[in-house]
């Protein structure tokens, strides 16, 4: 940086015949070299304004850095909240292709307990005396219900468990207490089937828990 109270400036030197400067000039050019060696009136404005761009560019490079992490912590929490909706909208799909069908599900519940009473009203005995006709007639309505049953699985809606499985209040609905031959709190008999559809209970089973065999 130029001093502005230098003594002598290089186009001031004045040579002579032999292409040299004088001796006043020399001695002149001298102090400005001492002065800017010794640095009193020139290096300290100089440093100074050096630290000051220092401290100027420190400051902009936090701001820059602090600005850079805001920016990478709002893209990262963008970036979770994509994939959350993204997660939540595919267990939305998935559950209205699963649950889609309940209604007509439940609806269909009626037509198995219909085709199951109509064959709970028939013992062996009964199935012996029919004629030809009518035990077809009979197989006919075995093989609906085996056929509704196999259907409506194929489409997540599934028989709860029943006789001789343990009794669960989600899917059970206790009716009675009997003694069998079933263990003590396994279901002893099945007065109505019940169905779940995926992990919902479309309908509870009506059932009757063992008390374990009947003391003689």
């Amino acid at each position: 940086m130029k001093n502005k109270n230098k003594d002598i400036d290089m186009k001031d030197i004045e040579l002579d015949n032999d292409g040299l400067p004088s001796d006043e000039d020399l001695d002149r050019l001298q102090r400005v070299i001492d002065m800017e060696i010794d640095g009193v009136s020139h290096k300290l404005p100089e440093s100074e304004s050096v630290d000051s761009e220092q401290n100027e560019d420190k400051i902009r490079i936090e701001s820059l850095e602090l600005e850079l992490s805001s920016l990478k912590d709002k893209a990262l929490r963008a970036m979770a909240d994509a994939d959350n909706v993204k997660k939540r909208a595919e267990r939305e799909i998935s559950a209205a292709k699963t649950f889609g069908i309940e209604r007509f599900a439940v609806d269909m519940l009626s037509v198995h307990d219909n085709l199951s009473r109509a064959l709970l009203t028939l013992d062996g005995k009964t199935r012996d005396d029919m004629g030809a006709n009518a035990k077809n007639l009979l197989d006919g309505i075995e093989l609906t219900e085996k056929d509704l049953i196999l259907t409506l699985s194929r489409h997540g809606v599934k028989p709860v468990l029943g006789v001789g499985s343990k009794f669960d209040p989600n899917v059970h609905q206790a009716v009675a207490q009997i003694p069998s031959d079933e263990e003590k709190g396994n279901v002893a008999t099945v007065m109505q089937t019940g169905f779940t559809l995926g992990d919902r209970t479309l309908r509870a089973a009506m059932v009757a828990v063992s008390t374990g065999p009947s003391k003689k």
